[in-house]
């Protein structure tokens, strides 16, 4: 719960992480039945805590995508009956639109334009504001995201889920120069991320080196790998500093709660005498604070419309 002031009244994070540990990763069917079982209960608890009712709503924000289309479509269908039943605005909101909106949450004034790395399980991408509202994709990953990257090889080495941050705090301990890894480049010359082959490379050095819980250079490893997921974003970023010359810098994503790629971030930012801002760690992961700031924004900017019962989820983003 936001008020156009962008107070916060009320804020509700249901992890699903214990229902999807068994699997190592996120299974679809299983989080969109806990959207249906649990989305009640999140927005009775929302409201209570803000001391508010249903009628006391001036309008509706809602995630369209991207992101898992089952899951999208019970918080769209449940924000539709809301809005309808109430005869309300229902503001769509972008995912990774919302992530780059969370570094305003704390930051009112960043100035533009800017760039935001936004970096999570499931989406790689760097974005320029060149105002308010004027979100433009600019760099993408070409295949897993750094996040899925990072669950990926904690899977593999039966770690626990979600793997980045297992990775992290084990990585802590290790040399991250132990295994050479090399930074992935687009051979057409393009600012896109890829880290397939980082995947691939650290499988390789797995296997060679027999690498597992017990390898006395496990930590090592992890460590290796951690520096080169985080070397292959920030070099991303830098070309697209020099190419697009932002007065700031956003670091966002649930990933951007990785101490590490902070303490990185905010170094490349220093180096181009540029400010960072990074959200606080509980509005780096999903949250509804984000989605609701956003759709402040849009209603401050006369960027809504009438209610449209045909709006639509999308599972990815259309560049």
């Amino acid at each position: 719960m936001l008020t156009d002031t962008f107070e916060i009244l009320s804020s509700i994070v249901l992890s699903q992480d214990e229902i999807h540990a068994p699997y190592g990763g996120i299974v679809p069917e299983l989080a969109s039945r806990q959207h249906i079982a649990s989305i009640t209960y999140v927005v009775e608890e929302s409201l209570s805590r803000a001391h508010l009712s249903l009628k006391d709503i001036d309008a509706y924000a809602v995630t369209q995508g991207p992101g898992l289309i089952g899951s999208l479509l019970v918080g769209l269908s449940f924000a539709k009956g809301l809005a309808y039943c109430f005869d309300k605005p229902l503001i769509p909101v972008d995912h990774l639109e919302a992530h780059v909106e969370s570094a305003f949450i704390e930051n009112r004034e960043i100035p533009f334009p800017l760039l935001a790395l936004l970096v999570s399980g499931g989406h790689t991408a760097i974005i320029l504001l060149k105002k308010k509202l004027s979100f433009q994709q600019v760099a993408r990953t070409r295949d897993d995201a750094a996040g899925e990257a990072l669950d990926k090889i904690a899977k593999f080495l039966d770690l626990d889920y979600p793997g980045g941050p297992v990775i992290e705090s084990l990585a802590l301990k290790g040399n991250p120069k132990e295994f050479p890894f090399a930074t992935p480049h687009m051979t057409d010359g393009s600012l896109d991320f890829s880290f397939s082959g980082l995947k691939t490379a650290a499988l390789r050095h797995i296997r060679e080196h027999n690498i597992s819980k017990d390898h006395p250079k496990f930590v090592d490893f992890l460590a290796s790998f951690q520096k080169a997921i985080v070397r292959a974003l920030l070099s991303n970023m830098s070309k697209s500093i020099k190419a697009f010359k932002p007065r700031s810098l956003i670091l966002c994503g649930g990933v951007a709660r990785n101490f590490v790629l902070r303490q990185n971030f905010q170094k490349l930012a220093r180096t181009f005498h540029l400010p960072a801002f990074i959200p606080s760690p509980e509005f780096c992961t999903d949250n509804a604070v984000m989605v609701a700031a956003l759709a402040v924004e849009k209603i401050g900017h006369q960027k809504t419309g009438p209610l449209d019962l045909r709006l639509n989820a999308y599972p990815r983003k259309i560049r």
